[in-house]
This record gives structure tokens, C-alpha cells and sequence, in this order.
């Protein structure tokens, strides 16, 4: 799975290369966002814009990366398809993480 960033001064911004994160993805996004965003900055948005199909194995994936990132950094997600956002409504991670409807959306929040 191809996954790059690009960080500015509170910001990670970490972009997922791949129109799916499923079952045999999800190991190797788990690692792969390890080492993007080890040691990076306190915000963290994973930009989902290109993701267009997820399973319960890529939510996971998800939520272990965010809690690899420790309780001192947040993740948030930004561009979610309609319904890689449904996935997340469904099963309550709207809760969880803050969702943005575009990257510039989440960008901006940050300069809030």
C-alpha cells in the first residue's frame, strides 16, 4: 500500500494511495502508518479522498493507527466517499474521530 505525507508545522497530513483498505490490506496500512507517522506532528488527518471501499478489517486498521499515534496526537480523516463515511457513521467512529468532508475542509480547521 503506498502511502505518503507531507507535514506542516502542527500538521501531518498523511494521503492513502489505494481506492480500497480491506482485509488484505489492512496489516500492511498498519505498518505503513507506522512509519509515516512516527515521530510526526500532534495532528494527524489521514486523507481518504482516493479510498473509495473499506471493510470492518480497514476500520480496524484505522483505529490501530490511531492508537499507535499515543493519547498525546489526534487522527483525523478527511475526504471520505459517501460510503467509506457510511461505514464510519454505521458503526458510531464518527465519534471517534473527526471527519471532514475534504482535505482542504480539515486543513482549514487546523488554522483555527
Amino acid at each position: 500500500m503506498a502511502l505518503t505525507s507531507k507535514t506542516t508545522d502542527t500538521t501531518q497530513i498523511i494521503t492513502v494511495h489505494s481506492d480500497r483498505i480491506d482485509a488484505a490490506m489492512a496489516i500492511q496500512f498498519k505498518e505503513d502508518m507506522r512509519n509515516e507517522a512516527d515521530g510526526g506532528a500532534p495532528r494527524v488527518v489521514l486523507d481518504l479522498t482516493g479510498v473509495e471501499f473499506i471493510d470492518s478489517s480497514g476500520l480496524g486498521a484505522i483505529v490501530a493507527s490511531m492508537k499507535q499515534l499515543g493519547s498525546d496526537r489526534r487522527l483525523d480523516l478527511a475526504g471520505l466517499h459517501p460510503f467509506v463515511e457510511k461505514v464510519f457513521r454505521l458503526t458510531r467512529m464518527d465519534t471517534v474521530f473527526n471527519l471532514y468532508q475534504t482535505l482542504d475542509d480539515a486543513i482549514a480547521r487546523s488554522a483555527e
